[in-house]
């Protein structure tokens, strides 16, 4: 059915509203519809709508070669003028204008996609050079590997370690024992220096002081017990014991005193013993 047969095919149940500030063309009058309703919609325009109302003809009937009755509607005016007028009350700038925007927020979105696409591509890309090189790396140290040669240069470090280890073990101990006879040779320097260059020991024995006995016996106890007591060797000194050399020899711990008058020699006592 055309567009001017579907809008004024039932004519005879409409009532024309012609006012300016109406955007009504019609109100249904049946009874069986509540006023007020328009069958085809309610129009809103911008513009003004005329308000000439359309001169309709009366209707014709006649009777079809099936024997029913139809109703053809005369028009006073053409259907095209009429779909014309009816076009131009139709305000579609707004939605030209809404789908221009969402012509162009569909632009940025594309463009904004295909950015991020384009980024992640460069960066898979860069991953996959390093992929690429890393792999070649593996693959290179893969071949470059033997097991065989590995265990062999495993069992050389441990030889090798072995042998240190008991080098400097041996080095421990012979640093000991040199210690060990480097403090008898010192006791023995000490008695020769005590007996003088002069007399043999028969008569150094025979003129030696008690004080000078006294003090070597004392000598030969801190010897036995790991110390060793040094004279001071300046001039002016008296010959007075101003330094003590302590050796461990359980934990290999070597101490070296100087002995000052402003402590007591219970200090000094008590200070041996404890580093023994």
């Amino acid at each position: 059915m055309s567009f001017s047969r579907t809008l004024f095919a039932h004519s005879n149940e409409f009532n024309w509203i012609g006012d300016k500030h109406s955007s009504r063309f019609y109100e249904r009058t049946r009874p069986d519809e509540p006023a007020g309703r328009v069958s085809c919609g309610e129009i809103r325009t911008q513009s003004t709508i005329s308000t000439t109302r359309p001169q309709l003809n009366h209707t014709h009937t006649h009777t079809n070669p099936n024997g029913k009755k139809s109703a053809k509607m005369l028009l006073a005016e053409e259907p095209a003028t009429l779909i014309r007028h009816t076009i131009d009350n139709f305000n579609i700038h707004p939605d030209k204008q809404a789908v221009a925007r969402i012509n162009e927020s569909l632009a940025t979105l594309q463009q904004a996609r295909e950015l991020r696409l384009r980024e992640a591509e460069n960066a898979l890309k860069k991953l996959s050079r390093q992929l690429n090189t890393m792999a070649s790396q593996h693959a290179e140290l893969t071949s470059q590997h033997s097991s065989t040669a590995h265990a062999s240069e495993i069992a050389r470090l441990d030889t090798t370690k072995f042998r240190t280890a008991k080098a400097a073990s041996d080095a421990e101990m012979e640093a000991e024992r040199l210690a060990q006879q480097a403090a008898d040779l010192s006791v023995r320097l000490q008695e020769l220096e005590i007996q003088g260059l002069d007399g043999s020991a028969d008569d150094q024995a025979r003129r030696r002081d008690p004080v000078d006995d006294e003090v070597l016996l004392r000598l030969k106890v801190y010897r036995s017990l790991g110390i060793e007591i040094e004279r001071d060797g300046r001039d002016g000194g008296g010959g007075e014991f101003t330094r003590a050399v302590v050796r461990n020899d359980r934990k290999g711990d070597v101490h070296v005193v100087n002995m000052d008058k402003k402590f007591s020699k219970f200090f000094y006592a008590n200070y041996f013993w404890q580093t023994l």
